[in-house]
Protein backbone atom coordinates (compact mmCIF):
# COMPACT_ATOMS: atom_id res chain seq x y z
CA UNK A 1 0.00 0.00 0.00
CA UNK A 2 1.12 3.37 -1.40
CA UNK A 3 0.81 6.25 1.18
CA UNK A 4 -0.34 9.63 0.47
CA UNK A 5 1.09 12.53 -0.68
CA UNK A 6 1.81 15.19 2.30
CA UNK A 7 -0.63 18.03 2.37
CA UNK A 8 1.40 20.80 1.86
CA UNK A 9 1.56 23.37 5.29
CA UNK A 10 -1.02 26.52 4.75
CA UNK A 11 0.45 29.50 4.50
CA UNK A 12 0.86 31.84 7.61
CA UNK A 13 -2.32 34.22 7.91
CA UNK A 14 -1.43 38.07 8.40
CA UNK A 15 -3.21 39.26 11.12
CA UNK A 16 -5.97 41.66 10.35
CA UNK A 17 -6.16 44.73 12.21
CA UNK A 18 -9.44 46.20 13.79
CA UNK A 19 -10.81 49.35 11.52
CA UNK A 20 -9.33 52.81 12.63
CA UNK A 21 -6.09 50.98 14.41
CA UNK A 22 -3.63 52.82 12.20
CA UNK A 23 -0.62 52.72 15.10
CA UNK A 24 0.65 49.07 15.75
CA UNK A 25 0.88 48.57 19.71
CA UNK A 26 3.92 49.11 21.75
CA UNK A 27 5.83 45.94 22.52
CA UNK A 28 4.59 44.34 24.95
CA UNK A 29 0.98 44.89 23.27
CA UNK A 30 -1.05 47.82 24.72
CA UNK A 31 -0.84 51.61 24.03
CA UNK A 32 0.09 54.18 26.60
CA UNK A 33 -3.01 55.81 28.27
CA UNK A 34 -3.08 59.51 28.69
CA UNK A 35 -2.53 59.36 32.34
CA UNK A 36 0.93 57.76 31.51
CA UNK A 37 1.98 59.92 28.87
CA UNK A 38 0.80 63.33 31.29
CA UNK A 39 2.53 61.66 33.88
CA UNK A 40 5.71 61.03 31.20
CA UNK A 41 5.68 64.77 30.15
CA UNK A 42 4.93 66.30 33.76
CA UNK A 43 7.53 64.80 35.07
CA UNK A 44 10.12 65.83 32.60
CA UNK A 45 9.12 69.24 32.21
CA UNK A 46 9.57 69.14 36.30
CA UNK A 47 12.96 67.74 36.08
CA UNK A 48 14.14 70.23 33.62
CA UNK A 49 12.56 73.19 34.86
CA UNK A 50 14.88 73.06 37.99
CA UNK A 51 17.75 74.45 35.03
CA UNK A 52 15.76 77.12 33.93
CA UNK A 53 15.46 80.94 35.43
CA UNK A 54 13.46 81.11 38.80
CA UNK A 55 14.72 84.79 39.74
CA UNK A 56 15.80 87.92 37.97
CA UNK A 57 16.85 90.65 38.40
CA UNK A 58 18.86 94.10 38.12
CA UNK A 59 21.32 95.64 40.20
CA UNK A 60 19.80 99.67 41.23
CA UNK A 61 22.72 100.77 39.22
CA UNK A 62 21.70 99.21 36.37
CA UNK A 63 25.04 97.33 35.55
CA UNK A 64 24.21 93.61 35.38
CA UNK A 65 21.45 91.53 35.32
CA UNK A 66 21.41 88.72 37.62
CA UNK A 67 19.58 85.22 37.09
CA UNK A 68 19.21 82.38 39.41
CA UNK A 69 18.31 78.48 38.46
CA UNK A 70 16.56 76.56 40.30
CA UNK A 71 19.00 74.58 41.28
CA UNK A 72 20.89 77.05 43.24
CA UNK A 73 18.01 78.38 45.39
CA UNK A 74 18.93 75.83 47.79
CA UNK A 75 16.96 72.58 49.21
CA UNK A 76 14.06 73.13 48.21
CA UNK A 77 15.49 73.48 44.30
CA UNK A 78 17.42 70.45 44.30
CA UNK A 79 14.29 69.07 46.14
CA UNK A 80 11.73 69.79 42.98
CA UNK A 81 14.28 68.45 40.79
CA UNK A 82 14.70 64.81 43.35
CA UNK A 83 10.87 64.50 42.89
CA UNK A 84 10.49 65.58 38.94
CA UNK A 85 13.23 62.09 38.67
CA UNK A 86 11.45 60.04 41.35
CA UNK A 87 8.51 60.37 38.48
CA UNK A 88 10.21 59.37 36.23
CA UNK A 89 11.67 56.20 37.33
CA UNK A 90 8.51 55.44 38.87
CA UNK A 91 7.03 55.79 35.50
CA UNK A 92 10.13 53.66 34.16
CA UNK A 93 10.11 50.74 36.91
CA UNK A 94 6.45 50.19 35.58
CA UNK A 95 7.67 49.80 31.89
CA UNK A 96 10.24 47.40 32.74
CA UNK A 97 7.85 45.22 34.47
CA UNK A 98 8.27 46.22 38.32
CA UNK A 99 5.38 47.34 39.62
CA UNK A 100 4.38 48.57 43.52
CA UNK A 101 2.89 46.48 45.89
CA UNK A 102 -1.13 46.21 45.12
CA UNK A 103 -1.90 48.12 48.09
CA UNK A 104 0.15 51.40 46.88
CA UNK A 105 -1.86 52.75 43.92
CA UNK A 106 1.36 54.39 41.61
CA UNK A 107 -1.68 57.04 40.42
CA UNK A 108 -1.51 57.82 44.77
CA UNK A 109 1.86 57.82 44.82
CA UNK A 110 2.30 60.25 41.63
CA UNK A 111 -0.51 62.70 43.30
CA UNK A 112 1.59 62.94 46.89
CA UNK A 113 4.89 63.54 44.62
CA UNK A 114 3.34 66.39 42.49
CA UNK A 115 1.56 68.02 45.77
CA UNK A 116 4.93 67.45 47.72
CA UNK A 117 6.67 69.47 44.40
CA UNK A 118 4.09 71.85 44.34
CA UNK A 119 4.33 73.23 47.57
CA UNK A 120 8.07 73.54 47.45
CA UNK A 121 7.67 75.48 44.32
CA UNK A 122 5.20 77.86 45.79
CA UNK A 123 6.97 78.77 48.99
CA UNK A 124 10.15 79.28 46.61
CA UNK A 125 7.65 81.57 45.08
CA UNK A 126 6.34 83.02 47.44
CA UNK A 127 10.06 83.73 49.87
CA UNK A 128 13.27 84.63 47.51
CA UNK A 129 16.11 83.62 49.52
CA UNK A 130 17.79 86.85 50.96
CA UNK A 131 21.22 85.51 49.51
CA UNK A 132 19.16 86.97 45.85
CA UNK A 133 18.37 90.04 46.80
CA UNK A 134 19.18 91.86 43.15
CA UNK A 135 17.25 89.14 42.04
CA UNK A 136 13.65 90.43 43.19
CA UNK A 137 11.37 89.49 40.27
CA UNK A 138 10.08 85.88 39.33
CA UNK A 139 11.44 84.58 36.31
CA UNK A 140 9.95 82.09 33.85
CA UNK A 141 11.01 79.17 35.18
CA UNK A 142 9.38 78.75 38.32
CA UNK A 143 6.01 79.64 36.67
CA UNK A 144 7.08 76.43 34.57
CA UNK A 145 7.55 74.72 37.36
CA UNK A 146 4.84 75.49 39.29
CA UNK A 147 2.26 74.50 36.21
CA UNK A 148 4.70 70.98 36.04
CA UNK A 149 4.07 70.47 39.21
CA UNK A 150 0.22 71.26 38.88
CA UNK A 151 0.28 68.70 35.69
CA UNK A 152 1.58 66.12 38.15
CA UNK A 153 -0.92 66.29 40.41
CA UNK A 154 -3.19 65.93 37.64
CA UNK A 155 -1.68 63.13 35.88
CA UNK A 156 -1.94 60.96 38.76
CA UNK A 157 -5.98 62.15 38.84
CA UNK A 158 -6.03 60.74 35.22
CA UNK A 159 -4.60 57.52 36.15
CA UNK A 160 -6.52 57.16 39.34
CA UNK A 161 -9.72 57.49 36.81
CA UNK A 162 -8.35 55.26 34.28
CA UNK A 163 -7.67 52.66 37.32
CA UNK A 164 -11.12 52.48 37.93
Amino acid sequence: MQTPDPVPPRAPVEPTRPLGAEVDPRPGGRYWSAGELMTWVAGLVLTISCFTDWYAGSESGGGFTISVIGWHTGALGKLVFVIGFAVLVLEALREAGIELPATVPESLVVIALGSLATIFVLIRLISIPDTFIPASGRGIGIWISLVAAIAVILAGLVRASEEL
